[in-house]
């Protein structure tokens, strides 16, 4: 039988080689670090936060150059948050953090609770950022105004259902490129992780640490994966979870979105199941789970679902319900049960209840920066074919390899295929070399970043260790388990057994 993702994949291959995408070759990499070098030990001059939700953490700028290839060229700040170490006597160095996204915020995460906890906040300083491009560190402007923006996010159906939104998605993939680069076209030539790596080796340099001790998830796990592969020889520890493979989120997306699409499915299938076996006291869903998804998610594609009636009604789109849907799956304690609620009211229509299902949409939302920030980091890292156009196509073929998440992953990036490559990227080798091994986490079941992912990173980085877990969403850490190993290696160096697995604390849909 023909593989009809090898044709697509390696055909569209081609088409990315034609584009001409930087490549960096051993020397690259030795050029990339050189200039790094160049560039002056920014001054942190840390004072207390001043910003609401922030005032026990201490703030700072850090001067870093906009283009490393001119370290003492244009100047770009970078804020910079610390919490400092609880127990200064026995204070080993600073951890650095990092957040997942693209276009997380180190600033939001920090006024949601804190940058560590137990002895990993005794021991370290602990210090993020927004990164480049990110909020305070010169968020990326695509829209001439804050209302250009909220018309553009609210108007275009992501991911299309039919051929006139094809059509409209295109267009606005288009129109979103171009805004990009002539409302912010310096900046987001210098928006690759590879210059977010040297941003991190500069605030290295500016704490006074001779060697980098990090931690970081899901996108993070790949500003590491390249700190690692670039600065080696300066790494103490590296902590990474919820992995992405970086050879093929790099230098083959679209093999990372069809896999990516794949496990979101697989756990569907495994909500599902936990859901029956919870029953329906737990999971209102439990039984024919996956039938009445389906029956919900055929009925969106055919025009939007009014929940309620009269002045309180919610309507919701697909293209409203699919992202909401894929991101519910990350978190099993609040996110599965979010999703079943969602679902029935959706079946309900006319007779449901609105206000839960308002009160999960407004939650879960994304900040529309976030998603200018994702969409200008992600097309500067990933290499996806010049061809807007070849969308639908490949629409087709995800769709029957993955039918509820294909193209939700696919069309997350189709702005991309309009999108100038950067001057400067990184495309491997990953292979870190460090005295001490990375240590990896993952969940088993993993919606956004599968198990798999994380196997292809430990062969790829070659000195990692690997521990899974046997559980489900995206957030391998939080458990008794994790947290010792976790503790153990940032602080003493000391790896697990080989093999050692994780169970979680928490299952899904327990007992109140």
């Amino acid at each position: 039988m023909v593989d009809s993702r090898k044709i697509l994949v390696g055909a569209l291959s081609v088409l990315m080689l034609c584009a001409g995408a930087p490549v960096a070759s051993a020397s690259g990499a030795a050029l990339l670090v050189a200039q790094a070098d160049a560039a002056d030990t920014p001054v942190l001059a840390w004072g207390s936060c001043q910003e609401p939700g922030l005032e026990r953490y201490q703030c700072a700028v850090a001067d870093v150059p906009l283009d490393y290839a001119r370290p003492r060229g244009k100047r770009l700040p970078l804020a910079v948050i610390r919490q400092p170490a609880a127990d200064p006597a026995r204070r080993i160095g600073t951890l650095f953090t990092a957040v997942g996204g693209p276009g997380g915020s180190g600033f939001d995460a920090a006024k949601g609770g804190s940058l560590a906890d137990g002895e990993l906040a005794r021991r370290f300083d602990v210090v993020s950022m927004d990164q480049r491009g990110i909020g305070r560190s010169r968020q990326v402007r695509c829209f001439a105004s804050a209302a250009d923006q909220a018309r553009f996010w609210g108007g275009v159906a992501l991911p299309p259902v039919n051929a006139a939104e094809e059509r409209q998605a295109e267009r606005a993939s288009r129109e979103l490129a171009r805004g990009c680069a002539e409302h912010d076209g310096a900046l987001i030539q210098h928006l690759t992780t590879v210059d977010a790596a040297r941003d991190l080796d500069l605030l290295r340099r500016a704490v006074g640490d001779r060697a980098m001790t990090f931690s970081g998830g899901s996108y993070a796990s790949y500003l590491g994966e390249v700190y690692g592969a670039l600065f080696d020889d300066r790494v103490r520890a590296l902590q990474l979870n919820a992995m992405i493979d970086p050879d093929s989120y790099t230098n083959r997306t679209l093999d990372t979105l069809w896999r990516r699409s794949a496990g979101t499915e697989e756990v569907l299938r495994e909500f599902a199941r936990l859901c029956t076996e919870a029953g329906a006291g737990r999971c209102p869903l439990a039984g024919d789970t996956l039938a009445h998804n389906a029956k919900v998610l055929d009925r969106l594609k055919r025009g939007p679902i009014t929940v309620g009636r009269g002045k309180d009604a919610l309507e919701l789109r697909y293209a409203d319900v699919i992202p909401l849907h894929a991101q519910l799956l990350y978190d099993t304690e609040r996110g599965w049960p979010a999703l079943a609620e969602l679902i029935t009211g959706l079946e309900r229509g006319p007779d449901g209840d609105p206000a839960p299902l308002r009160e999960i949409y407004q939650i879960t939302g994304f900040r529309l920066d976030f998603l200018d920030s994702f969409t200008a980091i992600s097309c500067a890292d990933n290499s996806l074919p010049p061809v807007p156009g070849a969308w639908p196509a490949l629409a087709r073929a995800y769709d029957a390899y993955a039918p509820t998440y294909g193209r939700h992953w696919l069309y997350s990036s189709q702005a991309c295929a309009s999108w100038a490559a950067p001057p400067q990227r990184y495309r491997g080798p990953w292979t870190l070399r460090s005295k001490t091994p990375a240590l990896l986490i993952n969940n088993r079941f993993d919606p956004v970043t599968s198990v798999a992912f994380a196997y292809d990173a430990r062969r790829e980085m070659g000195n990692a260790q690997l521990v899974v877990v046997d559980g489900h969403g995206h957030n391998p850490l939080g458990s008794t388990c994790t947290d010792r190993l976790r503790e153990r290696y940032l602080i003493d160096l000391q790896l697990p057994a080989p093999g050692t697995q994780c169970t979680p604390d928490r299952q899904p849909f327990p007992n109140s």
